[in-house]
């Protein structure tokens, strides 16, 4: 294991070096997605970001254990308690019920992750499935008088929390300028205090999702799912929270307030966030028009792209950014990455090809000390608050050694077994194993075999019938033959 690993913590406001809890593994809780509508792509970007952590923890041999939730319970619109229930009213709009809703896109979801090879979790809970935990914690919190009960919602008590504790904490507020600037809202009359959030609320007639409880029928507020999920499976105090910028506050905010006030501790040890996305500078919005779809992105089909773009080339993009920076999307950065990450590609392919082979040449001690230099600079990065743009130039800096092998410029021997195998499997592990980069499958096979007939049938056109027998045989032994038709040359699955 390498030591002196230090993280951005949202909750310090530092970089710190990260000690892991002593539990038998790193637990870590990412806010996964509310499956109401198709994944968007700051959906992918946070959740790649986690998929690097993950696997780089695992990498320096930590135990993780890794949970993100999926929200499948109609929460309101927004945060402000009030509105239409999203799921609900997804599944009117396509005349399906609420889990059907639910499970397709949750399997939309799944696909999205599987298409940009971020790893599943170990762990996925589902909100719906912890509706009994939700409402034990919303006891909890009623009888230690952090919470009160109104006509069959039950909110959080800010104030009262706020009088032995910091209600703000993690994104810098405080409580007096959030009362001061906080507007009435139509339908928050019953609460004591604007800023109260609901951590139980009353179905009304017609609300489709809703489940009894001791205050009456009614539904989990959207704060609350986290901290029952998180503490179940990590327990009261766990090491890594993440998820999107936009749940600092309120709800990465009213997290820690919920699991102070119920088990007297304040959940993870460490906060980690994802930046926004931007499109040629301006935020990405469906009402700028200027939001794509990750399946648009793949397809080239949106009026703002050029071209397709594979998801390696995205992924790659995506990485060539650190986490907490704003990325934007151009065309041009798009044509870079891809670029980049093919470079990435051929060098993948390359080492497959390369073997050690002793050639006489005398040692290089200065090739030698730049390549365990370079080495090392990739632990360097990633032990930087898991630092990818950086990894990734550096890796770039490996692979101009590992084709000055491949080229003769660099004999083996000047660099010895040792350190042959060392910068190989660097290579590989960082780029693969590490930033989750693989190699894409770009040939066509139906194009391959294409051209394979038209050099058939150029070959029997000129009468060279020995390369029309090579053709026709190694075509067999791939179990495919050749059919000459009256007007082209076919082929087909040999029966």
């Amino acid at each position: 294991m390498r030591p002196g690993l230090k993280v951005y913590n949202s909750l310090s406001k530092e970089k710190e070096i990260f000690e892991p809890l002593n539990a038998p593994y790193v637990g870590m809780y990412v806010c996964g997605p509310t499956v109401y509508s198709n994944v968007h792509l700051g959906n992918v970007r946070t959740f790649m970001s986690f998929d690097v952590i993950y696997r780089y923890l695992k990498h320096l041999d930590f135990k993780v254990r890794y949970v993100r939730n999926i929200t499948d319970v109609g929460h309101l619109q927004g945060d402000e308690d009030d509105g239409e229930d999203k799921i609900s009213k997804r599944a009117k709009l396509e005349n399906l019920e609420p889990m059907e809703i639910v499970q397709k896109y949750t399997n939309d979801f799944h696909d999205v992750m599987a298409m940009f090879n971020i790893l599943p979790p170990d762990i996925e809970p589902s909100a719906t499935g912890h509706i009994i935990e939700q409402i034990e914690m919303t006891r909890t919190l009623l009888e230690k008088g952090l919470a009160y009960e109104v006509d069959g919602s039950v909110y959080f008590d800010v104030e009262a929390y706020n009088k032995t504790n910091h209600y703000g904490k993690l994104s810098g507020r405080k409580l007096e300028d959030l009362i001061s600037n906080t507007r009435e809202l139509d339908g928050q009359d019953e609460k004591r205090n604007p800023v109260d959030f609901a951590l139980w609320k009353k179905a009304t007639k017609g609300h489709l999702m809703r489940w009894p409880s001791p205050w009456g029928d009614g539904f989990p507020g959207w704060h609350l799912e986290c901290s029952v999920m998180s503490t179940k499976y990590l327990g009261a105090n766990f090491d890594i929270h993440g998820g999107g910028m936009d749940l600092k506050f309120p709800h990465h905010e009213c997290e820690i307030a919920q699991n102070h006030g119920a088990t007297d501790e304040e959940g993870a040890k460490y906060w980690l966030h994802t930046n926004m996305l931007t499109v040629n500078g301006q935020k990405m919005s469906k009402s700028l028009g200027n939001s794509f779809l990750p399946s648009e992105l793949i397809a080239g089909s949106h009026e703002l792209l050029d071209k397709p773009y594979s998801p390696m080339t995205v992924r790659f993009f995506m990485l060539q950014s650190h986490y907490s920076s704003t990325l934007d999307f151009s065309n041009e950065a798009l044509t870079a990455a891809q670029k980049g990450y093919t470079k990435l590609a051929n060098g993948l392919k390359l080492i497959g090809e390369l073997s050690y082979t002793e050639d006489g040449a005398e040692k290089n001690e200065k090739a030698i000390k730049q390549i365990e230099q370079i080495c090392n600079n990739c632990y360097f990065a990633m032990n930087d608050d898991f630092n990818t743009a950086l990894t990734i130039g550096h890796l770039f800096n490996l692979l101009k050694k590992i084709n000055s092998i491949h080229t003769g410029n660099l004999k083996y021997s000047e660099i010895g077994e040792e350190v042959f195998d060392k910068m190989i499997s660097t290579f590989k592990t960082f780029t693969v194993n590490v930033l989750g980069l693989v190699e894409e499958e770009r040939i066509n096979s139906k194009s391959v075999l294409n051209i394979l007939t038209d050099l058939y049938k150029e070959a029997k056109d000129a009468k060279d019938y020995d390369k029309v027998d090579e053709i026709r045989a190694k075509l067999k032994d791939l179990g495919l033959v050749l059919k000459d038709m009256k007007t082209k040359v076919d082929w087909a699955y040999e029966e």
